[in-house]
């Protein structure tokens, strides 16, 4: 639908082997700490396809680059329904009011530099993922945080 955003988003947990969590201030909202997230481009994009563009453009990694291997990405087969806030629906068509989001996760090297949208982000930062998941102002992705620890062990 041109000019409405798709109700299908990504969620991307940055992290480092030591469990640090890259989070970013919204642009719009200060205090608004989250992971990377965004909307597919268009209904044909894949998930893992706009994870790797979110990831790109809201923090400047690339994924399937010599640091940050494409097998970094990790699709968590988790997905999240949820109401979109009243604050935002405008963005999508009329009668839209819920949201599938796909949770991803991608492993960094300690020290891999960020580079913000300032369109999109003000501030970044690395959190152990405990303090991390408590900085999140949603509900979803501090959740997705929680299970870090598990799910880089390789249990679901």
């Amino acid at each position: 639908m041109p000019g409405f955003k798709l109700p299908c988003s990504v969620l991307v947990v940055i992290h480092t082997a030591a469990l640090d969590v890259l989070l970013i201030e919204r642009a719009q909202q200060p205090g608004f700490w989250q992971s990377v997230t965004g909307s597919l481009d268009a209904a044909g994009e894949s998930l893992r396809d706009a994870a790797r563009r979110e990831v790109f453009e809201e923090t400047g990694i690339a994924v399937g680059s010599a640091q940050v291997p494409e097998a970094a990405l990790r699709d968590w087969a988790l997905r999240n329904v949820y109401e979109i806030y009243p604050v935002w629906r405008h963005r999508y068509a009329p009668g839209v009011w819920k949201n599938v989001e796909s949770v991803y996760a991608l492993q960094v090297p300690t020290g891999t530099p960020v580079r913000l949208s300032p369109r999109e982000h003000r501030a970044s930062r690395w959190l152990p993922w405990a303090d991390a998941a408590a900085a999140c102002f949603s509900a979803s992705n501090a959740e997705a945080i929680r299970q870090l620890p598990r799910r880089a062990a390789g249990v679901r």
